[in-house]
């Protein structure tokens, strides 16, 4: 039998399996011993040479592709490789993942070369390879200058540390769908995620609800008649429903500005979480609070802002739920 060095082929082979050893930063080495212990050469019965062949090779490939995928648009016409569309959104898919572990350690800290140098840490707190932690960190930094031209800190405050990734980007996600420029507007592309800065001067009108009497007796009113014998705390939540309703409001208010909402989620804890914590209210009773005071503006009469209220409190009922940790 004879041995076949060299395959030339027009297109360009993607073993999935390999590509997540490279992106997890593993060494050639590493990688050929990985795919040997899963058992690779016992099904294909091919020899550990042939093994460690096709491993450099895959790596190969692999890096020639880094320069492209650090500009996805540039993927479908560069000419060495032949790629078909749906293998080339799994290399962009894939080499854009991210470690949650990975993002939450430098959520919060500036992008800079400072950070980078602590990447050695943030491998060995987390467990995830230094070469995977600076593959996603200069990620991070790509997407940063796309999507952001925001300063400063986000998430510096210790009284957010209890917070997982997983809770930020929850509470992202419903401010993109609720309160971005293409959430209202269909013909703008999916990039288009600036805040509406037209509703968020519209948000100011929302302080009507504490600011006159009136109108704020009448909401606990609906409020404490809609939840009187369904919670525990009721006496406490209607002592204190004036503090409770500003809490949302004051919130909402205050994000004039896109640079206002660097301290929203500092907002979203100081203003509701931590008050209905103190009191210690379980999560169901402040679930079943925040759905009774949204719903019951809709009854207030002479209310002109329904369709303002549905807009920001949808988004802020959704935030405080996933940051009440009782």
């Amino acid at each position: 039998t004879s041995e076949l060095d060299i395959f030339v082929g027009n297109t360009t082979l993607i073993d999935e399996d390999v590509y997540r050893l490279w992106l997890d930063g593993y060494s050639v080495s590493a990688a050929v011993a990985l795919r040997a212990r899963s058992g690779i050469l016992e099904q294909t019965r091919a020899t550990a040479a042939v093994l460690q062949s096709d491993s450099v090779d895959h790596y190969r490939t692999f890096h020639r592709l880094g320069r492209p995928l650090h500009a996805p648009p540039k993927l479908p016409h560069q000419l060495i490789f032949q790629i078909p569309p749906s293998r080339q959104a799994l290399l962009i898919g894939r080499y854009y993942a991210f470690d949650e572990a990975f993002v939450r350690e430098v959520l919060g800290k500036k992008l800079s070369k400072g950070t980078k140098k602590d990447l050695d840490d943030i491998s060995t707190k987390t467990g995830i390879t230094l070469e995977s932690c600076r593959r996603q960190f200069d990620n991070l930094k790509r997407v940063f200058k796309v999507v952001e031209e925001m300063r400063g800190s986000l998430t510096g405050r210790k009284k957010l540390q209890y917070l997982s990734f997983g809770d930020f980007a929850f509470c992202a996600e419903l401010m993109i769908q609720n309160w971005t420029l293409g959430a209202v507007d269909s013909q703008l592309d999916d990039m288009h995620v600036d805040l509406d800065k037209e509703f968020l001067q519209d948000v100011k009108e929302l302080k009507v609800l504490v600011a006159d009497k009136d109108r704020l007796d009448l909401h606990k009113g609906l409020v404490c008649t809609a939840l009187r014998g369904k919670l525990g705390v009721f006496s406490e939540m209607e002592a204190n429903f004036k503090n409770l309703s500003r809490g949302p409001v004051n919130v909402a208010a205050t994000l004039t500005h896109n640079k206002d909402v660097r301290d929203l989620f500092v907002d979203l804890v100081e203003k509701f979480v931590e008050p209905c914590r103190s009191d210690h209210r379980p999560l169901n009773d402040v679930r079943l609070f925040l759905n009774h005071y949204s719903a019951s503006v809709h009854s207030l009469y002479g209310f002109r802002h329904q369709a303002l209220w549905d807009r920001s409190m949808g988004t802020l009922r959704g935030c405080f739920l996933r940051l009440y940790h009782d």
